[in-house]
């Protein structure tokens, strides 16, 4: 509790930070009076002889009574997973987000809780996703440049830039850390299919724990290896597990990326014809139709996905029409952060 003051001499009115160290604490500290004044908790200390007032709120909030142990895998109650029933989805005008504070924050809680939301009526041109990053955030920027442009290629770097169909993946699962929220923003469509895809990855991690448990373990318990090395100068390799888990199981991450996957040199011998029974199985729930949703971008909508979560996808498309995504990456630290000091006030 004393580690925990919120007085002046020992947080920052300002920000919040503590300003002493915890070797600053006494040791031998002690308890050694408790009352409630004017709501507050009122408690001094020894040896200090420092009075501290608690918000009663703050303590109930805080209170390390609220931690329960919980199975391996288990999701945080601010997720809702779904799959192709899904009725509503976070959806709003361009502009509106721009002009009302409300619906901002209404729809960027929409995308903390599904994983994904879609913006429609935004300007046709060049560089407008930006005017999407910039409503809570920053460009993570990659050798990809502060943006990608999706659209056929003759000599292309990536599969994206072609018009092959892509089975739904997380992005850049090459990179430490990964980006953690991407943009997709449509200038023209015109070309025969093409549709967009996204496929909730907690549920289909949750899936397949409920069918088999194993699979579930051998896919969290060791790291698969993720390497993209497709332009001059650019060597990207990391090493995660395509199912991350929090140091207390909470499922916090997904990383499934058929094409980068390298060779998987980490998982024992005797567990490797599990682990890709598990990947393998994992892959055909993903690839199930009753886990996606299904939708056609016009010039001027865009969508966004938590990278970590929600996986994307593209049916294949002609070379009849044109087809011009632009795309970009950002981090899901800003959009939380401007989600709940929004809330505080």
């Amino acid at each position: 509790m004393r580690d925990n003051s919120q007085d002046p001499e020992t947080r920052s009115p300002t920000n919040g930070q503590r300003l002493i160290s915890l070797n600053e604490i006494p040791e031998n500290i002690s308890i050694i009076g408790a009352s409630i004044e004017n709501k507050k908790l009122k408690v001094t200390f020894s040896p200090e002889q420092k009075i501290i007032f608690y918000e009663l709120d703050w303590l109930e909030k805080n209170s390390y009574e609220n931690f329960k142990p919980t199975q391996k895998g288990w999701l945080s109650s601010i997720y809702k997973t779904w799959g192709s029933d899904l009725e509503v989805i976070p959806l709003e005008d361009f502009y509106d987000l721009q002009k009302n504070k409300r619906t901002l924050n209404d729809w960027i809680g929409g995308v903390l809780k599904f994983g994904f939301g879609k913006i429609t009526n935004g300007p046709v041109q060049s560089g407008a996703l930006f005017e999407i990053v910039d409503l809570f955030g920053y460009v993570r920027e990659t050798n990809y440049g502060r943006h990608f442009e999706v659209r056929t290629e003759v000599n292309p770097s990536n599969l994206a830039y072609t018009g092959l169909g892509l089975q739904a993946h997380t992005d850049n699962p090459y990179r430490d850390p990964v980006p953690t929220l991407q943009i997709l923003y449509c200038l023209e469509n015109s070309a025969e299919g093409g549709e967009n895809m996204v496929v909730d990855g907690f549920s289909a991690i949750q899936k397949l724990k409920d069918e088999n448990l194993e699979f579930f373990n051998v896919l969290s318990d060791y790291c698969a290896k993720f390497e993209y090395s497709g332009e001059k100068g650019v060597k990207l390799s990391t090493r995660k597990p395509i199912i991350e888990l929090a140091p207390d199981g909470e499922l916090i991450g997904i990383r499934f990326n058929n094409r980068s996957l390298s060779a998987v040199t980490d998982v024992p011998f005797g567990k490797m014809q599990t682990w890709y029974a598990a990947y393998r199985r994992l892959a055909e729930i993903i690839d199930d139709q009753r886990m996606e949703v299904t939708f056609k971008l016009e010039p001027g909508e865009s969508f966004i996905v938590d990278n970590t979560r929600v996986l994307h996808a593209r049916k294949g498309y002609s070379g009849k029409g044109s087809r011009w995504l632009q795309g970009c990456y950002a981090d899901k630290d800003s959009l939380k952060s401007a989600f709940y000091s929004s809330e505080d006030t």
